[in-house]
């Protein structure tokens, strides 16, 4: 993990969230401006909420990111397991990118069964009948559990780090990037709910995932070939960057 490839996440998510996370999510942000924001609060409080909530699916992204670089941590024991881990990666990355866009179901079929539970929806109208700014925290964060294609795709990518703190952040990356789209949905939301700009939004979006799944299964076809010149690259990488010895093993 580089900081190309964070770029390459940032860039990514920015995309998607302006495509896919207007669509899925805008409802969310729409309802709770409605029930939790009107027009006597000051437009610091209001900001304030705002980063709130989103900071609140940030937190829960990051934490999910940590526990799939854990997971991803079990399997690369070596240059060639990290190489095939890389592979699996790039290929679900591409089958991602094209159940984004449209041309399947892999990854898109659970989305929002989770905010069917009677426990997600009794806690979610609890939050949005509160007031405080912790409440748009804790909606942020209960939004954040919502399964969705985007969000498994960098999962995915989290896992492929083999590192808690890089999985992290990854996932911290990606919700950084979706951002700026849900900020601004309450002053654009006519603008920004158009079928024409979330369809072209999402299909570029879909379109750099599967690019970037084209690139990780490219690496991992490096790291299987040559494993200790990956090895030799990776080293002299953590040397470039001063990454401390104790966060090589994390």
């Amino acid at each position: 993990m580089n900081y190309i490839e964070l770029f390459a996440i940032l860039g990514t998510a920015f995309m998607i969230g302006f495509g896919h996370c207007i669509g899925m999510c805008g409802g969310i942000v729409v309802a709770y401006s409605t029930a939790k924001i009107d027009e006597k609060t000051s437009w610091a409080r209001q900001s304030f909420s705002h980063l709130a909530y989103n900071f609140g699916r940030i937190t829960t992204y990051t934490v999910m990111g940590a526990a799939f670089g854990l997971l991803g941590k079990t399997f690369a024991f070596t240059m060639t397991t990290k190489g095939i881990l890389f592979v699996v990666t790039g290929i679900l990355m591409l089958l991602a990118g094209f159940s984004i866009i449209g041309g399947g179901k892999f990854l898109n079929s659970p989305n929002l069964s989770i905010s069917k539970q009677g426990w997600f929806q009794k806690s979610f109208k609890a939050l949005l009948a509160s007031k405080t700014l912790s409440s748009f925290y804790m909606l942020g964060i209960l939004n954040g559990l919502i399964p969705c294609g985007p969000v498994y795709a960098f999962a995915i990518v989290a896992a492929s780090t083999a590192s808690p703190l890089y999985g992290a952040m990854v996932m911290f990356v990606f919700g950084l990037g979706t951002m700026p789209a849900l900020l601004f949905l309450g002053s654009l939301a006519k603008l920004l709910q158009k079928g024409g700009w979330r369809t072209t939004m999402t299909k570029i979006g879909a379109i750099m995932i599967m690019l970037y799944g084209a690139w990780t299964l490219f690496k991992g076809y490096n790291f299987i070939s040559h494993p200790e010149m990956m090895g030799q690259k990776m080293e002299k990488m953590q040397q470039q960057y001063h990454i401390p010895q104790f966060m090589k093993h994390l």
